[in-house]
């Protein structure tokens, strides 16, 4: 019997929507995931607007994961939560899918990405305000910090959720942010446990493919753990370390496997990350 999405912790793995590309075939986006022994999914909000409207419901969904024994976890991505009038109006559309994905499938998680407008100060009411609203649903809400806005680091992300004051609201801590931004490790570890509601992980060359175009470079050259330069072990100790107990989310984008059957991908992510967690837990 498939996990429910609000029980699971530092054991379990979510394929991140992002590992195949955006419109990837739903079903084969289930399957690889459960073949490939992935707890849950995520799902793009986008997508799931676009399933909708191709005639897809939510019974369909449903059929889909009992089939294949899996759950749908995550939801991404709402952005223009601190923003202009025409942000602001695309955010209150982008919740209301969120809200409803929420409810019809009990989701754990949703991340939130900058940038902001304002002050850090207004933009932690702000995003306290999405912590509420997503709170009403039982979704916790990850900030993520992505060095092309300015939410640029940990410290920038931590500054915010922690002047929000939500219980459900803290940070998502994605390595290849992490690794191609500050790829400061003393910023992880001394995050407080609590305060993480989402990790993603994959692995990397150690030079950038697209050195003059980040946005590009972080969709398109995405490895799975253990295939890259990054210091995955480091960082996934790190936050073992600091007592984090939530799902491992596989966010491996790469232009090679997108437009291709997800099963092949979505083992090579699975096995990286359950190598990963096997080296950084021996001996424990």
């Amino acid at each position: 019997m498939a996990k429910q999405p609000r029980s699971l912790g530092g054991n379990d793995l979510v394929l991140s929507h992002m590992s195949l590309d955006r419109s990837h075939p739903i079903e084969d986006r289930i399957a690889s995931a459960a073949a490939a022994g992935f707890d849950a999914i995520g799902l793009f909000l986008m997508d799931y607007d676009r399933l909708k409207k191709e005639g897809k419901s939510a019974a369909y969904l449903h059929e889909l994961l009992a089939k294949y024994d899996i759950c749908l976890a995550e939801i991404e991505v709402i952005q223009g939560w601190a923003g202009n009038a025409a942000a602001l109006e695309r955010c209150a559309y982008l919740e209301t899918l969120a809200w409803e994905m929420a409810d019809e499938f009990e989701c754990r998680y949703l991340q939130v990405i900058g940038p902001f407008e304002g002050t850090m100060a207004e933009a932690a009411v702000a995003f306290g305000g999405v912590c509420d609203r997503a709170g009403e649903h039982g979704l916790v809400v990850g900030l993520e910090f992505l060095p092309f806005t300015n939410i640029y680091n940990a410290r920038d992300a931590r500054h915010i959720a922690q002047a929000a004051d939500r219980p459900n609201g803290g940070l998502c801590v994605d390595i290849w942010h992490h690794t191609r931004g500050s790829n400061d490790l003393t910023m992880i570890a001394d995050l407080p446990p609590e305060l993480v509601k989402g990790i993603q992980m994959s692995d990397g060359p150690r030079e950038p493919v697209w050195p003059n175009d980040y946005y590009n470079d972080c969709l398109r050259t995405r490895l799975a753990p253990g295939e890259g330069d990054f210091d995955v072990h480091g960082f996934v100790t790190t936050l073992i370390a600091t007592g984090c107990n939530i799902p491992w989310s596989l966010e491996v984008c790469n232009d090679d496997v997108w437009g291709h059957p997800g099963g092949e991908h979505a083992k090579r992510c699975a096995d990286g990350m359950r190598a990963a967690l096997a080296l950084a837990t021996a001996g424990s």
